[in-house]
């Protein structure tokens, strides 16, 4: 798995905008307390669930490559003159 340039405010933000995703589907609302791991697993197996991202293989479902999947699928709906892109 090569890293991201920018790969860790790409997961913030993928966080950030998944998060919204989750509230606007109705499914769920977080937290302010619930953990960024908590939230992002759930945003993952959301997107897996809406065709959104392919899932990984049971024995690579682990948090950095979890996290590392939501960076892609974020990059993918940036527009290419975005500064996190750069």
């Amino acid at each position: 798995m090569k890293k991201l340039k920018n790969e860790a405010q790409l997961v913030k933000e993928a966080i950030r905008v998944g998060s919204i995703y989750v509230e606007k589907r109705g499914v769920c609302k977080f937290e302010a307390t619930d953990s960024a791991k908590k939230k992002s697993e759930y945003i993952y197996r959301l997107l897996v669930h809406d065709k959104q991202v392919q899932a990984l293989p049971k024995e690579q479902e682990n948090e950095p490559s979890i996290k590392h999947k939501l960076a892609i699928w974020l990059q993918k709906q940036l527009p290419e003159e975005h500064p996190l892109l750069n």
